[in-house]
Parts: C-alpha cells; sequence; structure tokens
C-alpha cells in the first residue's frame, strides 16, 4: 500500500548529483502518481500544504532541484535539458511508469518541457502560474511595475526591500508577500514561504532565466506544443501580478486544454483558493485516468 506518512529520500542522477526527494499520500488503485516542479529557479520546494490537500487522492512526490534547497550542492550544469534529466531520474526512482505532472512559475516551464521530451511518460499536465511560451515583453515590464505597486502600499517595506542584500530572507520576504491577493495577510504567507529557509542559487537562476529568453517564442517550441496530445489544465490566480495573457498562445498552441481562473487569488493559487485549486488538479487527475 503506497504510505501516507511522508518519506524523504535521496535520488542519485545520472551525473552523480544528489537530488532531495519526498514521496506521501495514498493513492487508490488506477490513480495516477503526482509529480511536483517548484518554481525559482533556484529557489526549493514550498508545497507542504499542497501536498496536505492531496494526498488522500493520489500519491504525491515532490523534490528540490539540482543544487537546490535541501539537494546537494553543486556546480550545475545549469540548463532545461538537465533539469529535465533530473526529474525522469526523479521518476525513475520511485518506479512509477506514467504521472501527472504539475509545474508552478518556472516549475510550469519545467513540467511542460518534460512532458514535450517525454510525452509517453506524463498522463497530464497541469500548469500552474506560468508565463506562457511567448517573450519575456509579454509580462515581465507589467509584472515588475505591479510589484513596485504593491509594495509601495506600505513605503517603508518598500525602501527596506531596495536597501536590502538581494539574496537576503528578509528581502524574499518582502517581494514574496506581493504575490498575495490578501495584504492584510500578505506577509504572514510570505513568512510561510520562507520557512524553512535556504540560500537562493543565484547562477542557477541567471543561466535558466537566460535559456529561457533565447528559447521563448520560437517557432520550434510552437510546433512542439501543438504536437502535444495529452490533457493539460492551466490553472491560473486572475490577481497574479504577472499578466494572464502571457499564458495566451500557449493556451491556443495546446490541443488539449482546459483552463481554470481562480479569481480571488494570486501567484500562489492554492493558499488562497485551496479548494477551487484542489478541483483544478483533481480535473487534470481524472482525465489522467
Amino acid at each position: 500500500m503506497t504510505p501516507t506518512r511522508r518519506q524523504d529520500t535521496a535520488v542519485t542522477a545520472d551525473d552523480g548529483a544528489r537530488l532531495w526527494a519526498s514521496r506521501s499520500g495514498r493513492g487508490t488503485p488506477g490513480t495516477t502518481p503526482l509529480v511536483l516542479c517548484h518554481g525559482g529557479p533556484g529557489l526549493w520546494d514550498m508545497f507542504d500544504d499542497m501536498a496536505g490537500m492531496l494526498n488522500d487522492r493520489a500519491t504525491v512526490v515532490r523534490w528540490d532541484q539540482r543544487g537546490c534547497g535541501r539537494s546537494e550542492p553543486c556546480a550545475g550544469p545549469w540548463t532545461s535539458g538537465r533539469f529535465v534529466a533530473d526529474l525522469d531520474a526523479v521518476r525513475r526512482h520511485f518506479a512509477l511508469e506514467r504521472i501527472a505532472l504539475l509545474g508552478h512559475s518556472w516549475g510550469a516551464s519545467l513540467a511542460l518541457n518534460y512532458a514535450l521530451a517525454h510525452p509517453e511518460r506524463v498522463a497530464a499536465l497541469i500548469y500552474v502560474s506560468g508565463t506562457g511560451i511567448g517573450p519575456d515583453a509579454d509580462w515581465h515590464g507589467a509584472y515588475e511595475a505591479n510589484l513596485l505597486a504593491r509594495l509601495g502600499e506600505a513605503p517603508q517595506r518598500l525602501a527596506r526591500w531596495r536597501e536590502l542584500p538581494e539574496a537576503s530572507r528578509e528581502r524574499a520576504v518582502l517581494q514574496w508577500s506581493t504575490e498575495f491577493v490578501d495584504r492584510e495577510r500578505a506577509i504572514e504567507h510570505a513568512e510561510h514561504m520562507a520557512d524553512p529557509w535556504f540560500p537562493v542559487n543565484s547562477p542557477c537562476n541567471k543561466a535558466l532565466n537566460a535559456e529561457a529568453r533565447q528559447t521563448a517564442s520560437t517557432p520550434a517550441l510552437h510546433s512542439a506544443c501543438q504536437a502535444l496530445e495529452l490533457p493539460v489544465v492551466v490553472v491560473d490566480g486572475e490577481r497574479d501580478i504577472r499578466p494572464r495573457s502571457a499564458v495566451d498562445s500557449l493556451v491556443r498552441a495546446l490541443p488539449q486544454v482546459r483552463r481554470v481562473t481562480l479569481a480571488n487569488a494570486g501567484h500562489l493559487p492554492w493558499v488562497e483558493d485551496p479548494d477551487g485549486f484542489r478541483d483544478a488538479v483533481m480535473m487534470a487527475m481524472t482525465a489522467a485516468r
């Protein structure tokens, strides 16, 4: 029987890098296991709450990406192809033939890239709070303006954010507080994201973001998405500070896609609309059978 308690383990990638991973939940017969891909790049798994709301319906596997969080420090390489291979090592470690794959933010791009590379191993894709397959110009300028506007609601927070070192925990908490619609609880939610706290992997972040800028909006990427014959559920928080219109090009390209927009949620919709988020994930899990 699939375990209900969380079991942490180390996964060894094909180049010897060791990755933290964890399995929890109780999958019923015929239920596809669910693998989660966290955001960043350069951050770590923050999906305790998400896994908790899904553990009664599926086996849930989480992992920290290469050189990040609880995974072993390493020197890379920081490429999407390498991270796709690491994700496949996690799948093999847990002896999962086919998976439902959920990616959040940068992790949504990683999950999409994995599905494009290995569609036979993915039963369904859940694309949460991603930024689509177009150029950064589709969203990044508006994101920066919205970030500063939300920080500016409390001028002392904006001033403090500007003076702090880029990789500090306090600065991250202030920045992450902009991701929530409920402004009274925004700092509380952001503090929860930062517990536990690990050093941000800045080289990883810079390299993968640079790669993403080069590969976005290419004809090859659009063609690959048009040929992806598996069910995809796109989940948006309507009040994410990244314009949701950035995802439109991906939705247009995918042949089997449903979009769920949660009206009173930001970038982490499972925090602010857990029932709506769970329903969206269960929709995808049902399609994966």
